[in-house]
């Protein structure tokens, strides 16, 4: 088993991986967790009907208390009212502060359990367990929950880290196409801030990624996690190199939020990082040769669903971004494969000109 360590200043932890971890959870947290512990499973109908029948017995052959707590799948359920929702469920349940809550699901799930758990009883430990390549390779690490408003995605949150990270990457089995192709692209996105030679697995060895190659997928979740877990170790709070984990996601939260949260995550952050590949090159930070490899990584994966966004309407979004400063507008851009420079102040009619550009 591949253990990742995270260090904060909250709390130290690791990231743990290995293909059929799922079958083993409960052995493996028994001497974390200690015996009979109460465990609240957080997830969805669509996840434990495929994989409930693996986690829970294998909880409670380990001795803990185990009860499933279901929630609404989809980002439009990433709302307060969930939240409350699952806080009485646990309060009917006698949930105290000894409970340990199980995120177990995709990147909605993980954010929603994660600010459940930092919340109730003013906060009690979180085990992550993602289900989905976008939660695995990069929600499930760095203690980020959040729910979202109208005006935005993410816009109420907390820090919060988890005791453990368990990642099964067999798991993503049962990931429609378009579901594990909007993960990758976290995992993209990966490479072109920090990890040159994880991008140039996405270009030389696209076929093995699309057919689902384990060998490939495990170094890719590998890599990732090993990015995001150095980001997150340097910079807990997101004041400073976190940020450039952002690449993509400043433009794809306006994309998500404008689409009525139709688009999936990350087709909305590889729209943004073409986007933001634009405006980089439109600004002369990044070269034609880098920008058009970037692109061509992006569509290599797979043809994104047709949308028509109002520019400036995205405009707009982008002004109530969690992510402004001052009234403007921080964009995470590419300068070359591996290197990524936060950017404030670009000029509307730049990034206009950027998002009219599209794909080609």
């Amino acid at each position: 088993m591949l253990r990742i360590p995270v260090h904060t200043a909250s709390r130290d932890y690791e990231v743990w991986l290995q293909a059929g971890l799922l079958r083993d959870a409960g052995r493996r947290l028994q001497p974390l967790l200690g015996v009979g512990r109460p465990l609240f499973v957080v997830s969805s109908a669509r996840v434990c009907r495929k994989w409930g029948g693996v986690l829970l017995p294998s909880l409670n052959r380990a001795g803990f208390r185990a009860q499933l707590v279901l929630m609404p799948d989809g980002e439009r359920a990433k709302r307060l009212a969930t939240l409350e929702a699952l806080a009485e469920k646990l309060i009917r349940r006698r949930a105290d502060r000894d409970a340990v809550v199980v995120a177990f699901g995709g990147g909605v799930v993980g954010d929603t359990a994660g600010l459940l758990a930092s919340l109730y009883m003013r906060g009690v430990e979180l085990v992550q367990i993602p289900t989905t390549v976008l939660a695995q390779v990069d929600s499930c690490i760095g203690g980020k929950t959040g729910v979202n408003l109208v005006a935005g995605k993410n816009l109420l949150g907390t820090f919060h880290q988890p005791k453990v990270v368990l990642i099964d990457p067999e798991v993503l089995a049962s990931l429609s196409d378009r579901q594990y192709r909007a993960g990758m692209y976290e995992a993209l996105k990966c490479g072109v801030i920090g990890d040159a030679r994880l991008f140039r697995m996405f270009e030389q060895k696209r076929a093995e990624i699309l057919r689902r190659d384990p060998a490939v997928v495990n170094r890719i979740i590998a890599h990732s996690v090993r990015l995001k877990s150095a980001t997150v170790s340097a910079d807990e709070r997101e004041s400073g190199v976190r940020q450039m984990l952002n690449f993509g996601h400043t433009l794809g939260h306006a994309f998500e939020a404008q689409s009525g949260y139709r688009m999936l995550h990350g087709e909305a952050v590889a729209r943004g990082m073409v986007g933001a590949t634009r405006i980089a090159e439109l600004i002369g930070l990044c070269d034609a040769v880098t920008a058009r490899r970037i692109r061509d990584a992006v569509v290599g994966m797979g043809t994104l669903p047709p949308v028509k966004f109002d520019s400036h309407a995205i405009l707009r979004r982008l002004r109530s971004d969690k992510k402004a400063r001052g009234g403007q507008v921080r964009f995470v851009l590419p300068r070359k494969i591996g290197e990524v420079h936060i950017v404030a102040g670009v000029p509307s009619t730049v990034v206009i000109a950027a998002l009219e550009a599209g794909f080609d």
